[in-house]
Formats: structure tokens, sequence, C-alpha cells
């Protein structure tokens, strides 16, 4: 397997972010046209093309200040979200020396600030790292894999989350997790909707009863594109990220035997939140499959099989 240079990875990434902060509105008001155009009818009944058009464009100014409002509430809010989703919070240093040594090692190492360190109380093994700039960036580790993982392999772990900050992999993760966090919201609202609303005074109803089967199939179409984006990262960033941290530590048996401790037992349960459980350094089909459409989401895994990272790594 062939990989490119930390410089070339962060050039990549950068593009991709900006490419995705312009496809993602696109797809919202390509999304919004669809479902103006099939229930849009003239003063006859019949379909008016013309008229969905008009209406269209003067939806536009108010759908793009919702998805700018949405964007920017993420943007400055990310960190509290994704410590609210994981109940993440503050390790301290005085009572964890071991593991600040660790980070501050590593990071003296490759010339790069020391991020803030958090900790989710959970026996399971798991890690991320979030951060939309360098004044944000976070390492949180899970109870479980400090307490379990030796001092070489707990490096092993961090050193991969690094990796993942150096190269923007989790600049480019975040913002496609507040878009697809759109269209995820906007189908569960319309599901339920249809299954609990459409039920009852709208069923004598056709024009309601036709909207909210446009707007849950177009929802639906627009959230799996949305997916696709999101897939568009390549699996290679986990491997990008393990062949960093093997040459950062010196060690790829170490992070090998971390990530044979960590398959085990990874699943953070407190964690219901399907896309911030793809920011940890291990997840399944299996943690994704709580929400209405986590089965259908493990078909777009951003993580390669953990043994086949494992092999990689034992290659080295």
């Amino acid at each position: 397997m062939a990989f490119v240079g930390i410089q070339t990875q962060i050039k990549r990434n950068n593009r991709k972010s900006v490419l995705l902060l312009i496809a993602f509105p696109l797809l919202v008001l390509a999304a919004v046209f669809a479902v103006v155009y099939f229930t849009t009818y003239d003063q006859y009944g019949n379909p008016s093309p013309e008229l969905a058009i008009e209406l269209f464009l003067q939806a536009i100014p108010f759908v793009t200040t919702v998805v700018l409002v949405w964007f920017l509430i993420a943007y400055f809010a990310h960190g509290k979200m994704i410590a609210m989703a994981t109940g993440a919070k503050p390790l301290e240093r005085k009572e964890n020396l071991r593991v600040y040594n660790l980070v501050e090692n590593l990071c003296m190492g490759v010339g790069m600030k020391m991020p803030a360190v958090h900790i989710i109380e959970s026996d399971a093994l798991n890690a991320f790292a979030s951060g939309l700039q360098e004044k944000n960036y976070t390492v949180t580790l899970t109870r479980g894999i400090i307490e379990t993982l030796d001092d070489d392999e707990l490096e092993g772990v961090i050193a991969h989350e690094l990796m993942h900050i150096r190269n923007k992999d989790v600049r480019l993760l975040v913002v496609t997790i507040v878009f697809v966090g759109i269209f995820s919201f906007v189908v569960q609202i319309a599901f339920r909707s249809f299954l609990y609303g459409g039920m009852g005074s709208r069923r004598n109803n056709k024009d309601s009863g036709k909207l909210m089967i446009v707007i849950l199939a177009v929802s639906l179409i627009a959230y799996l594109i949305s997916m696709l984006f999101k897939f568009s990262l390549s699996r290679k960033r986990e491997y990008m990220a393990d062949s960093g941290a093997a040459e950062m530590t010196r060690k790829p048996w170490a992070l090998a035997a971390a990530l044979k401790k960590i398959s085990g037992n990874h699943h953070v349960k407190q964690v219901k939140s399907e896309e911030v459980q793809q920011m940890f350094i291990e997840n399944t089909p299996q943690d994704t499959s709580a929400g209405l459409f986590g089965g259908l989401k493990g078909l777009f895994s951003t993580h390669p099989p953990i043994e086949k990272r494992i092999q990689f790594l034992e290659q080295f």
C-alpha cells in the first residue's frame, strides 16, 4: 500500500474540506428544489415547473441562512457538543502524569503544540481526536484504555490520534459530521412525522400526504448522498495515521498490540451519536446500529477492518 507524505496529505485534506463546504450546501439546495418541484401545481392542479423555479429562488436566501447558522453554531460549539455526546471531561494533570508525559514527549518530538487531553469514564478501550483549529484540538481517551494498555501501547494510540490532528483529518471529519447531521435530522423528523402524523388528521388530505412522502424520499436520498461524501474521506486516513504513529514512536508492534486489545472491547456504550462514534480509533457496524439507519451506515464505514490494520503494522 503506497502512502504520501504528511504535507501532501494535509493539502489533500484541505482541498477536500473546501470541496465539502461547497458540496453540502449545494446538496441542501438541490434537495429543497426537488421537494418544491414535485409538490408545486398551478391553479388547475397541473405540475408547474415555472412556478416551482420561482418559489425555489425565493427560498434560496432562507435556506442559505439556515445552513449558515447551523454550521456556525456547530463550528463554535462543536467541542461542547462532542463533550456532551461522549461525557468527556478534562483529564487532571496532577493525577495522570503518565498520560501527560506521553502526550508531551510525542508532541515535542514532532514540534507540534500539545492538544487538550480529555477522558471518558468508560471501561471500553477507545480514543479519538477532535477540533477544527490549533486552539481547540483535543485527544480524548477512555478510562479503560488508560488503565489497560502499557506505556508503549498507549503511546502508540496517542500518536495515532496526534497524526489525525497533524494530517487535518479531524477538521475534515468534523465538517462532514456537521453537514451529514443536517440530513440525518431532517430524515428522522420526516420519518417520525410520516409515521405518527400521517395516520391521523392527514389521512384524507392527499396534498399533505404527498408532501410528506416527497420530503421523506428526497431527504433520504440526500442523506445517502451525504454519506457517500463522508465515505469519500477514504479509509486510507486510518492507515496513514497508523503509519505516522509507527514512525513517530518507532514501535509499530506496540500500536498493533494496542489494536488487538481494543478490538475485543471498544464499544463505548454511553456514546449514542453515530457520527461521534465514527471519530473513535475503532468503530464497527455494531457501534452504529442503534439509530434509524445504523445498519445501513455500516456499509459506509470510514474505518478499515481492524484486523487488516494490525496486519499492516506487523509488516513494518
